[in-house]
């Protein structure tokens, strides 16, 4: 048994990852502000992570064996962050995304058109941190996402005295109306209404993962103590916007209708005229199994499916 912390933890993957901990025999704490009480069983510390003080008032002389940190996107908090938990835990693990690898939003490394993207083109223990930016500024920070990532990777691999590992996860999918980005319901609704897709004409393909393989890459990332520094975490088999709406099609039984979007013209998410997939060889070599997108994606369809049947019946 462990004693584990996950920030945040109050809704979908978190709220999965502190299941599975809890079936898993360890010590949960859940450090949110309170708007989704955790299960029976498990600690909850309700305070506001962006308010230092609180924080460290609310951990009191609380010690960690991990600290899993759901719910950061800024260089700023990350700061906060380390210097509340550093002396409190051997192990910080940081759930992060594929946009850090959005060319973009930063100057990478370049790769080959076609090639998935190792953990090495963005390296946190290189890059430059800003904490002077204007971080707190809500349109500010969702303009700059995906470097508020980067730079929140970069202040625990330069400043936190501990194991640090930053999942990167892929574009995440399942759950139905509990998958809050819209992304997956965008098509499905698109598709059963017969409405316009818009998408690249040569859209090319993106990685996925389904939240509960997340929610157990993550329980995993929390125990292999061999992890160290950014690990990708999506399944196998990249798939295209056209790819996604052909499994929708084949469940809704119509066709899908597009619209070719011009250069520079905005697209439907998960749409893109680049090649945009990461490598997930890292945790494979470091013993995580992975699925193969097939494997899940129609039964996250059909979760979709009956959200969207089931919000039409009660609207």
């Amino acid at each position: 048994m462990q004693r584990i912390c996950v920030i945040g933890g109050s809704r979908y993957v978190g709220k999965l990852l502190v299941q599975r901990l809890r079936a898993a025999g360890h010590q949960v704490t859940v450090v949110n502000r309170g708007s989704v009480p955790p299960p029976g069983g498990v600690e909850h510390l309700v305070v506001d992570r962006d308010d230092e003080s609180a924080l460290i008032a609310a951990l009191g002389s609380r010690a960690f064996d991990v600290v899993v940190d759901q719910v950061c996107y800024t260089p700023v908090q990350a700061a906060l962050a380390a210097r509340a938990f550093g002396d409190r835990t051997r192990r910080y693990v940081m759930t992060s995304t594929i946009e850090v690898y959005d060319p973009a939003t930063a100057a990478l490394t370049a790769v080959p058109p076609s090639a998935l993207v190792a953990e090495e083109v963005v390296d946190p223990a290189t890059w430059l941190v800003r904490t002077d930016l204007p971080w707190h500024d809500a349109a500010y920070l969702e303009a700059h996402y995906a470097e508020g990532k980067r730079q929140a990777e970069a202040v625990f691999a330069q400043r936190l005295g501990c194991d640090f590992a930053a999942v990167r996860s892929a574009h995440v999918l399942g759950g139905g109306a509990q998958e809050f980005t819209g992304r997956l319901a965008h098509y499905v609704e698109h598709v059963t209404r017969g409405t316009e897709i818009t998408v690249h004409a040569g859209a090319l393909p993106t990685v996925f993962i389904h939240h509960e393989e997340l929610a157990d890459l993550l329980l995993w990332a929390a125990g292999a103590s061999d992890l160290t520094g950014p690990v990708n975490a999506s399944s196998d088999g990249p798939l295209t916007a056209y790819d996604l709406s052909a499994v929708i099609a084949a469940q809704v039984g119509r066709e899908p209708v597009y619209r070719r979007v011009g250069a520079g013209e905005p697209a439907s998410p998960f749409s893109y005229d680049r090649y945009y997939a990461m490598s997930n060889a890292r945790a494979k070599d470091l013993g995580f199994s992975f699925s193969h997108t097939t494997d899940w994606l129609p039964c996250a369809v059909a979760e979709a499916l009956h959200a969207l049947h089931a919000s039409t019946t009660t609207g």
